[in-house]
């Protein structure tokens, strides 16, 4: 999955290759001696909360996640399948990946929406930030992997709570 970010009071278009996370079959990125658990990108719920990566890199298949009351920078709020081609593709039998700047454009969108229902405010009046993961290639092609994560994230000191509900 690659990853993307925005700030709470404009977009950011994330540079490829400066905030993309890679897919490295049985290594872990998390190895911080602490009470981190990898958890699959694919079986990420809303309401969980991760460690940020220590790297960055292409694609991930891991996070590090932890209970939300420890020490965290991420927390999954939503969980968005990319629609603009979907209903084009089943009906011509096509899953050609739509490309990284059309599920960049997407996955903002989507993720600003989900955020007030999630946190209690607009991202916009947010002290906190999103951030997301993006479907790769490779994941797309094999029709494995449709969903766009998007994840609460913080600028500077950690979480140690849920931001459920908090109006941050």
């Amino acid at each position: 999955m690659h990853v993307g970010r925005s700030t709470p009071r404009a977009l950011v278009r994330a540079t490829v290759g400066v905030l993309v996370v890679a897919v490295c079959a049985g290594c872990s990125f998390f190895d911080r001696g602490d009470d981190t658990e990898g958890r699959s990108v694919f079986d990420v719920k809303v309401g969980e909360c991760f460690r940020a990566p220590k790297d960055i890199t292409v694609e991930l298949t891991e996070l590090a996640q932890v209970p939300c009351t420890d020490p965290h920078e991420q927390e999954a709020y939503a969980l968005v399948d990319y629609e603009d081609t979907a209903a084009t593709a089943k009906a011509s039998g096509a899953a050609s990946f739509p490309g990284v700047e059309a599920l960049t454009a997407f996955a903002q969108g989507a993720c600003a929406q989900e955020f007030e229902d999630y946190v209690g405010v607009d991202y916009r009046d947010s002290r906190l930030w999103f951030t997301y993961l993006l479907p790769s290639a490779r994941g797309w092609e094999q029709d494995a992997d449709r969903t766009t994560l998007c994840f609460v994230t913080t600028t500077g000191e950690q979480l140690t709570r849920s931001v459920a509900g908090t109006g941050w």
